[in-house]
């Protein structure tokens, strides 16, 4: 049971008013019994009660536990006739009070709420509507790209490391940009991180095109990469977090050559 929840229910003020069915009673009375939080919070309300109904009329004959049995009565007792009417008027009128109140509070608090409930899940679902937009516009790009006949089209084979591994490079030259598809490789181990790199091979000279640091929360595993070099190969490493200044070879993961 969420004890908070359950107090600011507004439950308990009607518990103690006596305005409960009887199931709910008895649910509320072995609430109190097993939690000291919701005893304490229905002490607190009934000393409350008290002393409204002490501030009202300190002379008042009747005590607060007669006025909740005559509540709770199913058949209400006869109020002596010696005894002033006014003052069983006076102290409905504070249970009356306390109980409207409690269900005014109740209400604005679900109010509330269902208010702050509306609002996050607009506020979701405009991200996730933006996020689909992007996607959206994402994938008709690479449709494009992967149409353009002057494309070209580089794919990268695992490598001893990890012969299972695959990759593939789409280079935009006009743009000076690359496409790399890197679904084919595994999740890199914490810590790790993939690096990608431009070659050219005589002499082999490797040149960083940055590391792959959004791997693991990337879906689609496609990165958008910068490359203004005359690449002859593009190559894969696994290198720790932050890169590395060169390729560790120990960690090739894949390897492509660019078709002359």
């Amino acid at each position: 049971m969420d004890i908070k929840k359950y107090i600011a229910s507004g439950i308990l003020e009607l518990y103690v008013a006596g305005a409960l069915s009887e199931k709910e009673n008895q649910e509320v009375f072995e609430a109190i019994q097993k939690y000291p939080e919701v005893k304490k919070e229905v002490e607190a309300i009934e000393n409350a009660i008290m002393q409204l109904t002490a501030a009202a009329k300190t002379d008042a004959p009747y005590s607060f536990q007669d006025i909740k049995s005559q509540l709770k009565t199913k058949t209400p007792k006869v109020i002596p006739i010696n005894k002033p009417r006014n003052n069983w008027t006076q102290y409905m009128g504070w249970v009356a009070s306390l109980v409207l109140a409690t269900s005014l509070i109740f209400t604005i608090n679900q109010k509330n709420t269902l208010e702050d409930k509306i609002v996050k899940e607009r506020i979701q679902l405009e991200g996730m509507i933006n996020d689909s937009y992007d996607n959206l516009a994402k994938a008709e790009k690479l449709i494009e790209v992967f149409r353009d006949k002057d494309i070209i089209s580089v794919p990268l084979a695992g490598q001893q490391v990890s012969p299972t591994s695959y990759a593939k490079v789409y280079w935009d030259k006009k743009t000076n940009s690359i496409y790399l598809d890197a679904k084919g490789l595994p999740e890199p181990p914490k810590g790790k991180v993939y690096q990608v790199w431009s070659l050219k091979l005589d002499p082999l000279t490797p040149t960083s095109l940055g590391t792959l640091d959004t791997f693991t929360a990337d879906t689609n595993k496609i990165f958008t990469i910068s490359n203004a070099n005359e690449s002859e190969a593009f190559g894969i490493t696994l290198e720790p977090a932050g890169g590395s200044k060169s390729p560790t070879l120990e960690q090739l993961y894949t390897l492509g050559a660019v078709s002359s």
